[in-house]
């Protein structure tokens, strides 16, 4: 265990400025030990209201401020998260859950994505549109949209977060966000950078609360002009009906349950190799995890017996602890539902190749477990897993690839190995997906599309195509 591990810091909420206490508190649970680490203050209605009336406030000076003087605030903001990255990583695994060297990665990400959007938001051009006749200029701009109310999930406490904030603020726009209650001092140590980088008073605030009342009240709230939201396509889809009643930009980032198709003519042990690495990243605990893995009928046998070899060697045990692969489930509420699934499977005669089953008595740990003979009627083939546990199954045809992996209503990110070019090149037009690896696992980087079709939600949170939902449109035409 590091014994270097500094306390675990209480989290208020800062609003307008300034950390306060909320109008209660709650536990914050180490999902190692199940132990009290620390406690959180809950936004009242009258915090909440503090807070989207300081964004609207600041709006009016923050839109004005430079493109390139806020990326110069931001840089500052990414080179001090790498300098606090080893203190913001512990913090992460005691509250998360996940390894050291994970939340370690996932910090220094977040350096990247705000270096990014600190450029990004410099090239936010209009053009001119040639008229009709030399009396009359044409030109359109691009402006930011507003306040924005960003909510966040647990899984990626920090990298989730600073998707969001970053692309508002490079844009002009100022932030509610709305952290997560599980884990959220690492969230917290998050928006303390962007503060001490110099982003001004009101521009960027923190809540926490009961997500449904969080929620209702800042979409509803006048100031807020756009929301963005990572979650569950349920919880999604109860707040985009939200923002479209009040006509508010959304940008959703939901649910999936990505096919990873593996052909027979693929590299094999490779792909058995990476694909496990995949699966027990953050313990599944990732939207973009591969969950059903459809191998061809000729690649089947081999591909389990690498995949359940690299399955079972994954040191699972407390994030601090060296050499730990895998770490606990981040709640008792996702410890519940991997029981429920795998017996749901079982009963229904799906095989448990490895794991299975809890591991000890202490924390929410649970054995990285492989699953064949799944009837498409089990629950776990139908309801994003979002744990340890990966499906394998066979399949004889491109066309019977292609419909399993489309069949569900989930469109967020899909994954195959193959050496065909022709193959290939049929995958990228055949899967109903926003995101498709092949060969290799290349999403989230800062500088590409990151976002889902179809029930995993709409708009992207990466790529140029990220700063689109905070800014609007303004065509300005003259009669000279």
């Amino acid at each position: 265990m590091t014994s270097s591990v500094k306390p675990y810091p209480d989290t208020q909420i800062y609003v307008d400025g300034a950390w306060r206490a909320g109008a209660k508190t709650i536990a914050v649970i180490d999902p190692a030990t199940e132990a009290e680490i620390g406690r959180l203050s809950l936004a009242s209605e009258q915090d909440l209201s503090d807070a989207a009336e300081a964004a609207a406030r600041a709006f009016s000076a923050w839109r004005k401020v430079s493109p390139l003087e806020r990326s110069k605030t931001m840089r500052r903001a990414a080179d001090l998260l790498r300098e606090r990255a080893d203190e913001i990583a512990a913090i992460m695994t005691r509250e998360q859950g996940k390894p050291l060297a994970e939340a370690r990665g996932e910090t220094l990400a977040g350096a990247d994505i705000i270096d990014w959007f600190a450029e990004e938001g410099r090239r936010t051009y209009g053009r001119v549109v040639p008229s009709r006749t030399d009396a009359v200029r044409q030109i359109v701009t691009r402006e930011p949209v507003g306040p924005v109310a960003c909510f966040t999930p647990w899984n990626f406490p920090l990298n989730q977060a600073v998707r969001k904030v970053s692309a508002a603020l490079a844009s002009g726009c100022t932030v509610v966000l709305k952290g997560p209650e599980e884990t959220p001092a690492s969230c917290a140590a998050l928006v303390q950078v962007f503060i001490d980088a110099g982003v001004p008073q009101g521009a960027l605030n923190l809540v926490f609360g009961v997500p449904a009342e969080v929620s209702s009240y800042l979409i509803a709230h006048p100031a807020i002009r756009k929301i963005s939201f990572t979650g569950s396509t349920p919880v999604g889809k109860l707040l985009a009906a939200k923002a479209g009643e009040h006509m508010k930009r959304a940008t959703m980032e939901l649910g999936g349950h990505a096919p990873a198709i593996v052909f027979a003519d693929a590299d094999i042990a490779r792909a058995a190799k990476l694909l496990a690495g995949a699966k027990f990243r953050n313990a599944g605990q990732v939207c973009i995890s591969p969950t059903r893995f459809l191998v061809q009928d000729a690649a089947y046998d081999e591909f389990l017996e690498h995949f359940v070899a690299a399955t079972k060697t994954i040191k699972v045990g407390n994030g601090l602890a060296e050499g730990v692969q895998m770490g606990p489930l981040a709640n008792d509420r996702r410890l519940a539902a991997m029981e429920r699934l795998v017996a749901d499977a079982r009963e229904q005669g799906a095989k448990v190749l490895t794991g299975g089953e809890r591991i000890g008595r202490e924390g929410y740990f649970f054995a990285p477990t492989v699953l064949t003979d799944v009837p498409l009627s089990a629950r776990i083939m139908n309801e994003e897993p979002f744990g340890p546990l990966a499906l394998v199954s066979r399949f004889s045809t491109y066309e019977e690839a292609i419909a399993e992996a489309n069949r569900l209503p989930y469109g967020l990110a899909a994954y195959a190995y193959t050496r065909s070019s022709a193959t290939s090149a049929a995958l990228s037009e055949d899967l109903e997906t926003g995101m498709l690896s092949i060969n290799h696992h290349g999403l989230a980087l800062p500088e590409v599309p990151f976002g889902g079709v179809k029930d995993s939600g709409y708009g992207s949170e990466g790529g140029t195509e990220a700063m689109e939902p905070y800014l609007v449109t303004k065509f300005v035409t003259e009669h000279r």
